[in-house]
């Protein structure tokens, strides 16, 4: 016999138990069903073809991948230079939108953005030019083990060899405070320790020299710690309120408390190890390895949102008045800090209005994933 209780009696049962009915009931944080394209806010008034340069990037790594994706590509590929409409009917031909769900019934997550820092330096230290942006280390290992283990697919241990075991590599502090750890592998110089911690975070920028070129870097690899955030650390010791941080709340107290910069910086661990790249290029090379777009191109966790594919972005631009920011990007990078379902950081190019809307971009979102159609685009 069952017995079948009314839920105004098994919530408060629910709650004894230390569960929210809701999120008991909820399904698991992903991509969810299908779902119209009258769905998407604002769908039609986007300038569709401002994303056509990312999705031709994105089929130079996906136009492989399965037969979906061949027949998406080589279409894009014939219709070389689309206007507005044109691309916003590609979208809908080839593609069916998908909600991406958060935890516990809440689709909306944060979305925040980056972009490529400049900074000064040189090939050689000298006594202003004296912390160094490292290359790729030399006796950094790196454990793939998804053949062996799939679920571990895009999970690889990073380490030293120390005998016959990996062991953990150096991490933040003892690279700072060693710096014949990594002796022979500076790429360039640098004149600013705070610049070169948000280069860090940034992923990649650009280097003045002395005589005014200009030469780029960009992500190599990371030394395998968790990144841990700077600014929840100042949150948590009272330095500043939740609400007010942005990389320049965070960069006026590193330089205000130049004292104490150094003890907070290694609280996270984590360390970015870079590469030299073409200053002319477009953009930094994302984890897709394709040049990112201004304003197109996002960093997502890559365990809910495959690399490569259109993802409608539903959020507010940066500032007082909260107007909203609705377009087509294309997810192409990752990030140490981009963790869960609706999360995303919006890559904004280089400069000064970058540099600003990247810096205090920290707004409500929802996402939208465009899935290939499994039936030839029709």
């Amino acid at each position: 016999m069952r017995i079948r209780l009314p839920m105004m009696i098994l919530l408060p049962v629910l709650a004894a138990m230390g569960l929210n009915g809701c999120a008991w009931l909820a399904p698991p944080p992903g991509i969810g069903g299908a779902v119209a394209w009258r769905d998407l806010p604002a769908w039609e008034r986007d300038h569709h073809a401002e994303s056509w340069p990312a999705l031709l990037r994105s089929c130079e790594r996906l136009a492989n991948r399965d037969q979906s994706w061949a027949r998406i590509c080589a279409a894009a590929h014939d219709l070389s230079a689309p206007d507005d409409t044109q691309a916003r009917k590609f979208f809908e031909t080839w593609f069916t939108p998908h909600k991406v769900r958060g935890a516990g019934w809440r689709n909306r997550g944060m979305i925040t953005g980056y972009y490529e820092p400049l900074l000064r330096g040189r090939f050689t230290p000298s006594p202003r030019f004296r912390y160094p942006i490292y290359g790729r280390p030399k006796d950094l290992v790196t454990v793939d083990l998804s053949q062996l283990y799939p679920d571990l697919k895009d999970k690889r241990v990073r380490g030293i060899l120390k005998g016959s075991k990996v062991v953990p590599y150096y991490d933040r502090r003892q690279i700072d405070t060693q710096q014949e750890l990594l002796a022979g592998e500076e790429l360039l110089w640098v004149d600013d320790p705070v610049a070169l911690f948000f280069l860090h975070i940034q992923g990649s920028g650009r280097v003045e020299l002395p005589d005014g070129s200009m030469v780029a870097v960009g992500y190599a690899d990371q030394n395998g710690h968790p990144y841990r955030s700077i600014g929840r650390e100042l949150i948590n010791m009272g330095e500043l309120a939740r609400e007010d941080v942005t990389m320049f709340t965070i960069r006026d107290w590193l330089r205000d408390n130049a004292h104490r910069a150094d003890a907070l910086l290694h609280r996270n661990p984590s360390y970015v190890f870079f590469a030299m790249r073409p200053a002319h290029q477009d953009g930094p090379v994302g984890s897709l390895n394709v040049p990112l777009t201004a304003q197109r191109s996002v960093a997502v966790d890559r365990g809910v949102i495959p690399l490569g594919v259109p993802v409608w972005l539903d959020t507010t631009r940066p500032g007082a008045d909260s107007e909203p920011y609705r377009r087509l990007v294309l997810a192409q990078d990752t990030g140490g800090a981009i963790k869960g379902a609706v999360r995303a950081d919006l890559f904004w190019g280089h400069g000064a209005a970058a540099e600003r809307m990247a810096g205090l971009m920290k707004q409500p979102g929802r996402l939208f994933v465009l899935l290939p159609r499994q039936t030839n685009g029709k």
